[in-house]
């Protein structure tokens, strides 16, 4: 792959909640991903999709509730519904962007489905909540289904799922072949459908993978020189919303794996991203990990500004 290859990781700002907010986020990240072609990268993308999936599958099972003709939706089924429509905006907004600025480059979504571990420890203590709150005989339903669920509040609970590690990308090589041609590919939505390998084939998990350990496992196999983590915040802090709070500027893995250790990063926020940029830089040469917001994309990939891992 090009030695400027750059996978970028999109967090959940970048898309917005509601499917209005969609159309107008995903205009944004667009200008980001377009000044980073502009700049003469081959670009693949990927993205969250938490507000998207959660409400895809409430959905999904409402209808299955009033509907008992239809079956439930499975987890690894409002995953790939996700990614299709996440998709569809995104790669839109992309090329939008790009013929206004006078690039003619095709963009497409690959649906992505990324293998697992059924022996993950995290199936043992899940933690992305997902869904509709339930009451008390709804949560003991799904208990009774061998289900995970937690206590939101009085008499309140929601559905909590596994978060195991991304271990394989099925269609890496659609996608590879893809960047190769100088296309812009959004793949790996959502952290990958995930599935568990049986034989020769593929069964969906209930399961969310976390999109940036995705997203760094995206960039290793493909070699990229880049990957960047574009999220909330400017640049990553210690001891964050204390006095002494300090803000991230070059650091390198020994210093980051320091800080994990000493339990700055919380986890299913910063903490994956810390590990994907580490585990990425750890396994080539001449690799950087960058992580910012979308305003400071263009200034992070300069190294300008934002929190940069390097060996």
């Amino acid at each position: 792959m090009s030695e400027k290859t750059v996978v970028v990781a999109l967090g959940h700002r970048a898309l917005g909640t509601t499917l209005p907010e969609q159309k107008v986020a995903t205009k944004h990240a667009a200008a980001a991903i377009a000044d980073l072609i502009e700049n003469g990268c081959r670009v693949v993308i990927s993205h969250s999709n938490g507000p998207q999936v959660g409400m895809i599958h409430t959905a999904m099972n409402e209808f299955g509730k009033a509907h008992p003709d239809y079956t439930f939706a499975p987890m690894s089924v409002c995953s790939a519904m996700s990614q299709g429509y996440i998709g569809y905006d995104l790669q839109n907004a992309i090329r939008t962007e790009l013929i206004s600025r006078g690039i003619y480059k095709p963009v497409s979504t690959i649906l992505t489905q990324v293998v697992i571990d059924p022996y993950d420890d995290a199936f043992g203590e899940p933690e992305k909540i997902i869904g509709r709150v339930l009451n008390q005989e709804e949560a003991e339903t799904e208990e009774n289904k061998g289900n995970y669920v937690t206590q939101v509040g009085e008499g309140q609970y929601r559905r909590i799922l596994a978060s195991p590690k991304p271990q394989k990308i099925v269609e890496l090589e659609t996608i590879r072949t893809l960047v190769e041609a100088d296309q812009i590919v959004i793949a790996a939505g959502g952290g990958g459908i995930p599935v568990m390998e049986q034989g020769i084939d593929l069964h969906g998990a209930s399961a969310i993978i976390e999109k940036d350990l995705a997203s760094g496992l995206l960039a290793e196999e493909l070699n990229a020189d880049t990957l960047l983590i574009l999220t909330t915040v400017e640049k990553v802090s210690l001891n964050l919303g204390k006095e002494d709070e300090v803000q991230l500027d070059t650091i390198n893995a020994a210093q980051a794996r320091e800080y994990m250790a000493a339990g700055q990063f919380s986890r299913g926020s910063m903490l994956p991203k810390i590990e994907a940029g580490v585990s990425f830089i750890e396994k080539g040469e001449g690799r950087r990990a960058i992580i910012t917001d979308i305003p400071h994309a263009k200034d992070g990939f300069r190294e300008k500004t934002g929190t940069i891992i390097k060996l």
